[in-house]
Protein backbone atom coordinates (compact mmCIF):
# COMPACT_ATOMS: atom_id res chain seq x y z
CA UNK A 1 0.00 0.00 0.00
CA UNK A 2 1.88 3.15 -1.06
CA UNK A 3 0.87 6.17 0.80
CA UNK A 4 -0.64 9.15 -0.68
CA UNK A 5 -1.01 11.73 2.31
CA UNK A 6 1.49 13.97 2.83
CA UNK A 7 2.32 15.16 6.39
CA UNK A 8 0.85 18.53 6.66
CA UNK A 9 -2.37 16.24 5.55
CA UNK A 10 -1.97 13.84 7.73
CA UNK A 11 -1.21 16.21 11.34
CA UNK A 12 -4.65 17.97 9.54
CA UNK A 13 -6.56 15.14 9.24
CA UNK A 14 -5.17 13.92 13.18
CA UNK A 15 -5.87 17.03 14.59
CA UNK A 16 -9.37 17.21 13.19
CA UNK A 17 -10.33 13.97 14.37
CA UNK A 18 -8.76 15.09 17.62
CA UNK A 19 -11.03 18.08 17.98
CA UNK A 20 -14.34 16.03 16.89
CA UNK A 21 -13.85 13.29 19.36
CA UNK A 22 -13.03 16.00 22.35
CA UNK A 23 -16.63 17.78 21.35
CA UNK A 24 -18.63 14.78 21.51
CA UNK A 25 -16.74 13.56 24.93
CA UNK A 26 -17.48 16.97 26.31
CA UNK A 27 -21.48 16.72 25.23
CA UNK A 28 -21.10 19.50 22.33
CA UNK A 29 -22.05 17.46 19.81
CA UNK A 30 -24.71 15.02 20.53
CA UNK A 31 -27.54 12.34 19.65
CA UNK A 32 -26.76 10.97 15.84
CA UNK A 33 -24.49 13.82 14.22
CA UNK A 34 -22.58 13.02 17.55
CA UNK A 35 -22.64 9.42 16.67
CA UNK A 36 -21.16 10.41 12.73
CA UNK A 37 -19.08 12.69 13.40
CA UNK A 38 -17.47 10.36 16.18
CA UNK A 39 -16.79 7.42 13.56
CA UNK A 40 -15.20 10.40 11.14
CA UNK A 41 -12.97 11.03 13.60
CA UNK A 42 -11.95 8.37 14.06
CA UNK A 43 -11.32 8.02 10.29
CA UNK A 44 -9.51 10.74 9.89
CA UNK A 45 -7.19 9.92 13.47
CA UNK A 46 -6.73 6.43 11.29
CA UNK A 47 -5.88 7.65 7.99
CA UNK A 48 -3.53 10.07 9.21
CA UNK A 49 -1.72 7.43 11.08
CA UNK A 50 -1.13 5.21 8.57
CA UNK A 51 -0.65 7.56 5.38
CA UNK A 52 -3.36 6.18 3.22
CA UNK A 53 -6.37 7.28 2.14
CA UNK A 54 -8.76 4.85 0.14
CA UNK A 55 -10.59 8.02 -0.99
CA UNK A 56 -7.67 9.41 -2.46
CA UNK A 57 -6.59 6.53 -4.09
CA UNK A 58 -10.22 5.92 -5.78
CA UNK A 59 -9.91 9.30 -7.20
CA UNK A 60 -6.02 9.40 -8.37
CA UNK A 61 -4.80 12.49 -5.74
CA UNK A 62 -1.86 12.06 -3.91
CA UNK A 63 -0.28 15.03 -1.39
CA UNK A 64 2.89 13.02 -0.67
CA UNK A 65 6.43 13.73 -2.01
CA UNK A 66 7.24 11.37 -4.90
CA UNK A 67 10.94 10.04 -5.46
CA UNK A 68 11.74 7.58 -8.46
CA UNK A 69 8.08 6.44 -8.57
CA UNK A 70 7.72 5.77 -5.28
CA UNK A 71 5.91 7.23 -2.86
CA UNK A 72 8.07 9.02 0.23
CA UNK A 73 8.16 7.38 3.39
CA UNK A 74 7.87 9.36 6.43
Amino acid sequence: MKKNLGKIDSAIRIIIGVVLAYLFYNNYIAGTLGIVLLSLSGVLVITGFIGWCPLYRLFGLRTCQVKNGLAEDR
